[in-house]
């Protein structure tokens, strides 16, 4: 949701002016895009069928590029906006853009951490790791 808020409010202004802002666009909407992809897959069990790819692996992967990618939209974003704008509507939205930029990027981050621990095991608790078949 918030990546298609930072989508949203570059696409608003005029975004075409400054090319800084053709990176935030491709990088908000790509990955909202994968992302919704990526949800649906969950939500359907398609990763059941498809058992042959790591899953776990799959998603650290592109939660890392993702973190990294919207680290540079974050800062190109928040670069660019100028509060000196001959609209004043472009500034309080690009400056909007900027702020939710930022919250997703430490979305994605955690997102990171939480899909690699995922993938090294270590969420498991000690009553699971304790069982065993008799």
């Amino acid at each position: 949701v918030l990546g298609l808020l930072v989508w949203a409010l570059i696409a608003d202004t005029t975004y075409h002016l400054h090319a800084a802002y053709g990176w935030v666009m491709f990088v908000s909407l790509f990955f909202w895009i994968v992302t919704v992809l990526f949800f649906m897959t969950y939500l359907l069990q398609l990763q059941l069928k498809f058992y042959v790819i790591p899953w776990p692996l799959v998603l650290m992967i592109f939660n890392a590029v993702a973190t990294i990618l919207y680290i540079t939209a974050f800062i190109t974003c928040a670069a660019t906006v100028q509060p000196t704008s001959w609209r004043q509507w472009d500034y309080n939205r690009r400056a909007a853009a900027s702020f939710f930029a930022c919250l997703v990027m430490i979305t994605y981050g955690m997102s990171t951490f939480f899909s690699f621990r995922a993938w090294k095991g270590l969420g498991s608790n000690a009553a699971t790791s304790q069982v065993t078949d008799h």
